[in-house]
C-alpha cells in the first residue's frame, strides 16, 4: 500500500485529500506546513508522493521542497490558489513534479497522484533493463537508473530522469513537447509545452556546463527537444 504525505495549513483540506485518497487504497500521513513536512520525512522512509501546499505559516511549500530537493527525488504535486501560467512555472521550476490549483476535484488530484507514483516506483525499481545509454560524456544506466556526466552522479527528480531516459532512447531524434509529456505522464497532452519547458530547463542546468549554448539536450524548432548524438 503507498503512502501519501499530504501537507496544507488548512485542516479542513487535508481531511478532504485523506478521505478520497483513503478511498482509493492509500495511506495518508498528515503535516500543516512545511517544516512539519520535513520532520516527517526524515523518520518515515515509506513516503510515495507528497501533496504540498504552497503558502503555508512557519515554513512554506516551496521552501520545504527546496530542502527535500536535497535528499530525495520523491514526486511533489503543489497546491496553490494562485492559477496564473507564471506560479506554475515557477513552482515547477523549484523541484515541482505537477502542479494542481484550487478548488480542484479531488478524483483529478488522486489521478495525478496515482500517475506520479507510478513512474516514481518504475523508475526506482526496474531491473530488467542493464544497457547503458552514453553520449559524450552523459551517461544513463537503465539498471540503475542513474544519470552520470563526466563520472560524476546527477541527481534527477523521477520526473526529470523520465524525460531524460525517453529522449535518450531517442538520441538524435526530435520529440514533441506533447510527445514527451504522454510517454512520461502517461496521460494526454492539453497544451503540455509549458510544463515540459520547465522540466527540460532543470535537467539543463544539471547536465549543461551553458545552459545558453547546450551540448547535449537541444531544442529542434518547430518540433520539440532532442538529445544530440555525440
Amino acid at each position: 500500500m503507498y503512502k501519501v504525505l499530504v501537507c496544507d495549513d488548512d485542516k479542513a483540506i487535508v481531511r478532504s485529500i485523506e478521505i478520497y485518497l483513503d478511498s482509493q487504497g492509500y495511506k495518508t500521513v498528515s503535516a500543516y506546513n512545511g517544516k512539519e513536512a520535513l520532520e516527517i520525512l526524515k523518520k518515515d522512509n515509506d513516503i510515495h508522493c507528497i501533496i504540498m501546499d504552497i503558502m503555508m505559516p512557519v515554513m512554506d511549500g516551496i521552501t520545504a521542497t527546496l530542502e527535500i530537493r536535497k535528499e530525495s527525488n520523491i514526486p511533489i504535486i503543489f497546491l496553490s490558489a494562485k492559477s496564473e501560467d507564471t506560479d506554475k512555472i515557477a513552482g515547477l521550476g523549484f523541484g515541482g513534479d505537477d502542479y494542481v490549483t484550487k478548488p480542484f476535484s479531488p478524483l483529478e488530484l488522486c489521478a495525478r497522484v496515482k500517475s506520479q507514483i507510478r513512474r516514481f516506483v518504475t523508475l526506482g525499481s526496474r531491473v530488467e533493463e542493464k544497457d547503458v545509454i552514453t553520449t559524450g560524456g552523459l551517461s544513463l544506466d537503465l539498471k540503475r537508473k542513474a544519470v552520470t556526466l563526466d563520472g560524476e552522479e546527477v541527481r534527477l527528480t523521477a520526473t526529470e530522469y523520465g524525460i531524460l531516459e525517453y529522449l535518450m532512447k531517442n538520441l538524435g531524434i526530435a520529440i514533441s513537447s506533447n510527445q514527451i509529456f504522454e510517454n512520461v505522464w502517461n496521460e494526454n497532452a492539453f497544451s503540455a509545452e509549458k510544463t515540459v519547458t520547465v522540466h527540460i530547463r532543470r535537467i539543463r542546468e544539471k547536465i549543461e556546463i551553458d545552459t545558453k549554448n547546450p551540448k547535449y539536450l537541444k531544442v529542434v524548432w518547430g518540433i520539440g527537444y532532442k538529445v544530440e548524438k555525440i
